[in-house]
């Protein structure tokens, strides 16, 4: 099974426990939006996806490979945004990726290549010259959604990328990636709390207290129903 699989996955800090029993699939080129409000245990997953933290406990499975036996072959098939920013301020956008790029063994001719079609596909060709520092937040973001793919992953996974970020730079990112699920096949586990950056295509994954209440399309979760509703009611927060 390729695309993003997670079986039975729990975690805890202690006697706190932070994923409990998590199973969800992403089928390939597949836009799934994990949706859960703070200490949900987003991050924690997404440590667990990108091999920061370990357990023994179920599986995951990225791109037809078992991150626990398969590591590296797992980790070479993501491009990940984190929640903090992960940017070298002091480069210039061209230096920021084409350091990433020699980390993945790219360089000369392919690296140029690969980092002028990334930037292009986020709209940040012009910007190749800026050092990031002189980027406004949103272009921050694109540069590393952009830096992200260099590699040419089959999977992304952001954790809530748009932290942070006014309404208009908020939905220009959005749409970069929706379009990248769609255009270019790539799988997409975007987590977030903020239900307007769901579409009524994507797959929902609804994460609360460690564990998942429910996955689906947004349509069948909802059935016709405000998503926003249908997710306070479910967390039981309040609007």
């Amino acid at each position: 099974m390729t695309g993003l699989s997670v079986r039975n996955v729990s975690y805890a800090y202690g006697e706190k426990r932070a994923l409990d029993d998590v199973s969800f699939h992403v089928p390939p080129g597949a836009f799934c939006a994990l949706l859960g409000p703070n200490g949900a245990g987003k991050s924690t997953l997404f440590s667990l996806l990108t091999r920061l933290m370990t357990t023994s406990g179920g599986m995951i499975e990225i791109a037809g490979f078992d991150i626990s036996k398969h590591p590296r072959q797992a980790l070479a098939q993501v491009g990940v945004v984190f929640q903090q920013p992960t940017l070298d301020l002091d480069l210039t956008v061209r230096r920021n990726l084409s350091y990433f790029a020699a980390l993945h063994g790219l360089s000369g001719r392919e690296a140029e290549s690969r980092i002028e079609a990334a930037l292009e596909r986020l709209d940040m060709a012009e910007r190749i010259g800026e050092r990031a520092r002189d980027l406004n937040g949103g272009h921050r973001r694109r540069l590393e959604i952009a830096r992200c793919l260099i590699h040419s992953p089959s999977v992304l996974l952001l954790d809530e990328p748009t932290v942070g970020l006014d309404a208009a730079a908020r939905t220009a990112i959005t749409k970069h990636v929706h379009d990248l699920s769609a255009q270019e096949g790539m799988t997409v586990l975007w987590a977030t709390h903020l239900t307007d950056e769901i579409s009524t295509d994507d797959q929902v994954a609804i994460l609360h207290k460690g564990r998942l209440l429910q996955q689906g399309s947004s349509q069948e979760i909802t059935n016709g129903a405000p998503l926003k509703d249908v997710f306070l009611s479910m967390t039981g927060a309040v609007a």
